[in-house]
C-alpha cells in the first residue's frame, strides 16, 4: 500500500492508503482541496524516499505557493513537468508530448516506487474529443500500472457533463468526490470514497478540513 500523506485517510481506508500499483481520481469543484490531497500524497512519497513527479498546467510557482498554504514544506520538492518554471515544459495543446515525457521519466526510474500527481485531466479533456482522451488516459495508467506506480489525478466537477466524468471514473481503480453540503447558511465540505480497488463500498460521507497545519478526515455525522 502506499501512504496517502494524510494519516486519518489512510485509517479510513483501512488498508494504510492507496492500493500498490494504482490510478486514483480526486472529483469536485475548484477551490474544495483536491490539490492539497495530492500535495500530501507527493510530499509522503518525499519523505519515504519515492520517486515523484507532478505534472501540471499551473507554473511552478503557483503550485510552491499553494503547497505552503497547505502546511507542506518546500525543502523536499518533486520532479516537474509544468507550465513554467520547469525544464520540461506542460504543453496542453500538445497531450502526446505530456505523456510522452512522463512515461520517460517514469521509466528512467523504474528501480524506486513511483507517485505521479497531475491536475491536467480535465484540461486535456477540455481541449479534446473524449473518445482521444480515454484511449489516452487508458495507455498512460496501463502503461504506469506496469511499473511499480500510484497515478493520482484531478478532475473538476461542473467542468464536464455527468457522462465524460462516469466514463474516465471506470478507468481509475479509485475514486474520490470531494463536494460542498450547503444547509442554510452552513457549508460543509464533504468526502465520499465512491470506489477503491480492493475494499468493500464505503456510501458514507466524511468531513475534511484543510488548513495551514494539514489535512483531516472526519466521520460525518448526519
Amino acid at each position: 500500500m502506499v501512504s496517502t500523506g494524510v494519516p486519518s485517510l489512510d485509517n479510513l481506508l483501512g488498508s494504510d492508503g492507496y492500493p500498490d500499483r494504482s490510478a486514483i481520481l480526486v472529483v469536485g469543484p475548484p477551490g474544495i482541496g483536491k490539490e492539497a490531497l495530492g500535495y500530501w500524497f507527493v510530499r509522503s512519497g518525499l519523505i519515504q524516499g519515492d520517486y515523484c513527479l507532478y505534472v501540471t498546467h499551473r507554473p511552478v510557482t503557483d503550485v510552491l505557493r499553494d503547497m505552503k498554504g497547505s502546511g507542506i514544506s518546500t525543502e523536499r520538492v518533486p520532479e516537474w513537468i509544468a507550465s513554467a518554471g520547469s525544464p520540461v515544459k506542460c504543453d496542453l495543446r500538445d497531450a502526446t508530448s505530456i505523456s510522452f515525457n512522463a512515461k520517460e521519466a517514469v521509466h528512467r526510474n523504474v528501480a524506486r516506487r513511483v507517485r505521479v500527481a497531475t491536475d491536467v485531466l480535465s484540461p486535456l479533456l477540455v481541449l479534446n474529443t473524449l473518445e482521444s482522451m480515454y484511449n489516452y488516459w487508458s495507455q498512460l495508467v496501463s502503461d504506469f500500472k506496469q511499473q511499480d506506480s500510484v497515478l493520482f489525478a484531478l478532475a473538476e466537477d461542473g467542468m464536464h457533463p455527468p457522462n465524460v466524468l462516469t466514463t474516465m471514473e471506470q478507468l481509475f481503480d479509485g475514486v474520490i468526490e470531494m463536494r460542498l453540503y450547503e444547509e442554510g447558511l452552513a457549508i460543509t465540505p464533504l468526502f465520499r470514497v465512491k470506489k477503491m480497488l480492493g475494499l468493500p463500498p464505503l456510501h458514507g460521507y466524511f468531513r475534511f478540513a484543510v488548513s495551514s497545519t494539514g489535512m483531516e478526515v472526519t466521520p460525518h455525522a448526519k
